[in-house]
């Protein structure tokens, strides 16, 4: 297996645990794709339930499919990494029945420290928000106890 490999099967693994645990995006209905190491797609489909009081979707379930996408992005090696902070820009309203894909991608990691951007398209390919994350590695083992092979 190569070094290549062996990341992309890292990255894999801990996003399925990530996921076991993570029950705000199983109710939510969030999928995860790891396309690479430090670079994920979190897709959601918008709801009745995710509206606001303009018939458009709630900025925070926006907020939240890209916060989901850059958390699994920066947890893509075996290191809890945790979120130090984040900002986004909305683009366009999203609407009833939006298939919405947030894009992370990981810009910068050193040491224990991270930048990653998130793009929000709907099912058209339009933008929709970006979102900037800062991630803070804690030096813990995400897949503490399993096997590296």
């Amino acid at each position: 297996m190569t070094k290549q490999d062996l990341a992309q099967s890292c990255a894999k693994r801990c996003a399925d645990r990530m996921y076991q645990s993570d029950q705000a995006s199983r109710e939510l209905g969030i999928d995860i794709s790891v396309t690479a190491p430090g670079k994920v797609s979190a897709r959601m489909t918008v709801r009745p339930s995710m509206l606001n009081g303009f018939d458009i979707c709630h900025g925070g379930y926006i907020f939240t499919l890209a916060d989901t996408a850059f958390a699994f992005a920066c947890n893509a090696y075996d290191d809890v990494t945790v979120a130090s902070g984040a900002s986004i820009e909305f683009l366009r309203p999203a609407r009833e029945g939006d298939r919405l894909r947030a894009d992370a991608e990981e810009l910068s990691r050193s040491g224990r420290s991270g930048i990653y951007d998130v793009v929000v398209y709907n099912q058209d390919d339009t933008r929709i928000a970006v979102f900037r994350g800062r991630a803070h590695a804690t030096g813990k083992r995400l897949l503490a106890g399993e096997s590296d092979t």
